[in-house]
């Protein structure tokens, strides 16, 4: 499955033991999920997940958090952006998403902020593009993981 992650979603997936942020994370390490990232969602990503407070509650330190993320971008498959779809959501931080999610051709988006990503056009009903929960991406999947995960070391 070709995803985009809103950071939220590796913020939950990294600060709690259980929940389907982390089942997420672990489904990237097993190659079931196929994160799509560009630069600026990257960027993003270690923006956030090194900050002091983020580092605390995830009881990781930045060298955790770096290869949390070496991994997570080496598993991932990085979009060009040829058309920046910026302008087109509620939310002008989250552009970088849809962006990614619609050059990439991205099954989904996977967010806890769906009305993030509501098109800022009334008059249009959607982006053409899935925006899930990450516990709804979890219901499509099969796959489950196993307590040997390498990232369920890292995940601790």
């Amino acid at each position: 499955m070709r995803l985009v992650m809103d950071t939220d979603v590796l913020v939950a997936g990294l600060r709690s033991r259980t929940g389907a942020s982390r089942i997420l994370l672990m489904a990237v390490d097993a190659c079931v999920i196929r994160p799509l990232i560009s630069v600026a969602t990257v960027l993003e990503y270690e923006a956030v997940l090194t900050r002091t407070e983020q580092l605390m509650a995830m009881r990781l330190t930045y060298a955790d958090v770096d290869a949390f993320l070496d991994g997570f971008v080496a598993r991932a498959e990085e979009v060009s952006p040829y058309y920046n779809h910026g302008g087109m959501i509620l939310d002008p931080d989250d552009d970088k998403f849809v962006t990614a999610a619609i050059n990439g051709n991205a099954e989904a988006i996977t967010t806890f902020n769906v009305r993030d990503y509501v098109p800022r056009d009334g008059r249009v009903t959607g982006l053409g593009i899935n925006v899930c929960l990450p516990g709804d991406i979890l219901r499509r999947l099969s796959w489950r993981p196993s307590a040997t995960s390498p990232f369920a070391s890292l995940l601790h």
